[in-house]
């Protein structure tokens, strides 16, 4: 009888999934950069990307053509509507957000695997713990402060003083500012579920195999896209 082949061990996906982060990164980074049409231009493209992901596994999911068309249709407002949002606020406002979502999905994460606990909703996203929705809110909120502070801050430069960490304190709310990040980090891990749920209802792990070790672009953006929707929408009412 002839010896067993030795099983090969599994092999890490960390050095691709790290180099498609510096790709989107930098990718990304340069269209902040240029501004206007570029910035404008690249937001539409993921859009697009993002949008026929969704319609991918919506179509796995419609029984028949009405609810097809109802689906698709829903999706095109929901990416629509926060690709939209992202074009027309600012740019420092664009970069508060981003931040803030990375910041939840960074801070979920390590918490959720330093504390474990009781998960959310088991049956649409196994990995996710309140401990870690905690750990997000948290992140969230200090970063929202700080970026409100540091805002402050370069206000404060311009006046007869100067620059002032006091000034920037007096003419800021930090508190309700760490307040709204918190809720804001809500919506990304709500955006975030229900792109899990599309997915566990079509059968598959990701929205597409378009970033190496990544997934989708859907997967990427899935908390961003309602967050952009709620701050952008505030923003054009003048909240």
């Amino acid at each position: 009888m002839a010896d067993a082949e030795p099983i090969a061990p599994k092999r890490s996906d960390l050095p691709v999934r790290a180099a498609s982060a510096v790709v989107m990164l930098a990718v990304a980074g340069l269209a902040l950069w240029r501004g206007g049409l570029v910035l404008d231009g690249f937001v539409a493209l993921v859009g697009l990307v993002v949008f026929g992901e969704y319609v991918r596994l919506v179509a796995r999911i419609a029984p028949n053509p009405a609810k097809m068309s109802a689906a698709v249709l829903t999706g095109a407002i929901y990416v629509g509507w926060a690709a939209f949002a992202l074009m027309v606020m600012p740019v420092g406002l664009m970069i508060g957000i981003l931040g803030l979502v990375i910041c939840t999905d960074t801070g979920a994460y390590f918490t959720g695997r330093a504390l474990g606990g009781p998960k959310i909703a088991p049956s649409i996203s196994p990995s996710k713990t309140w401990a870690g929705l905690a750990g997000g809110m948290a992140a969230a909120g200090i970063w929202t402060a700080l970026a409100t502070l540091l805002g402050g801050y370069l206000v404060s430069a311009i006046g007869p003083t100067g620059p002032s960490l006091g000034e920037a304190l007096r003419i800021t709310n930090v508190g309700f500012a760490a307040l709204a990040g918190a809720g804001l980090a809500v919506v990304a891990q709500a955006g975030d579920f229900y792109e899990s749920w599309l997915k566990r209802r079509a059968g598959v792990k990701d929205s597409s195999r378009l970033i190496p070790g990544h997934g989708g672009l859907f997967d990427r953006v899935d908390g961003l896209l309602p967050v952009a929707i709620v701050v952008g929408t505030l923003w054009a009412m003048g909240a």
